[in-house]
């Protein structure tokens, strides 16, 4: 009876230790992108599967030294997947800036001219570069917007339209999550 209470209590620690594990899982992307651990969740994302994601952010900040909502919530779904265990080669992932978000992806000088502040979007756009999380905005927006596209940080990938590049990217299986 004791051996099986001893084997019981075990197991038991085991469980704990895995489920604080797995909860304490370090974030990819640390400049933004905060999540709460669900290890008990239904639909937990499949780490053997990949995932094409194009992400359509075209909100501003409600202040321009917050952090972009939409680049925010890309950063918190690259950290989800891995903390799922999801590998960040299976992570295929593109989020493209227009309409009134277009100017995150302004380096710092041409953000601090154009708002006063520093961009608080640079970190999180290096970290998911890095993480391989392709972050592209709206050539035709940069125009409309009067912003050379030197003006974008290095980061950043020039395409040609938010249209073509959600259009294209869904032709080839990606899923449309708008932000």
């Amino acid at each position: 009876m004791k051996r099986s209470i001893l084997l019981l209590s075990c197991v038991a620690g085991l469980f704990g230790c895995a489920a604080v594990l797995a909860q304490s899982a370090p974030a990819v992307i640390t400049a933004a992108g905060a999540y709460h651990p669900l290890p008990k969740a239904a639909y937990q994302p499949d780490p053997a599967a990949t995932y094409k994601v194009v992400f359509s952010l075209t909100k501003g900040s409600d202040k321009p030294d917050q952090i972009n909502p939409g680049l925010e919530r890309v950063a918190r779904t690259v950290n989800l997947y891995v903390a799922s265990g999801v590998p960040l080669d299976h992570l295929k992932f593109v989020a493209v800036a227009y309409g009134a978000a277009t100017s995150l992806v302004l380096d710092d000088e041409h953000y601090k001219a154009q708002f006063g502040t520093a961009n608080p979007n640079l970190a999180a756009i290096a970290q998911l570069r890095k993480a391989g999380v392709d972050v592209a905005v709206c050539g035709q927006a940069m125009a409309e917007h009067h912003y050379p596209n030197e003006w974008a940080s290095k980061d950043v990938t020039l395409s040609l339209s938010a249209l073509t590049t959600i259009s294209e990217l869904e032709q080839k299986g990606y899923a449309l999550l708008p932000l």
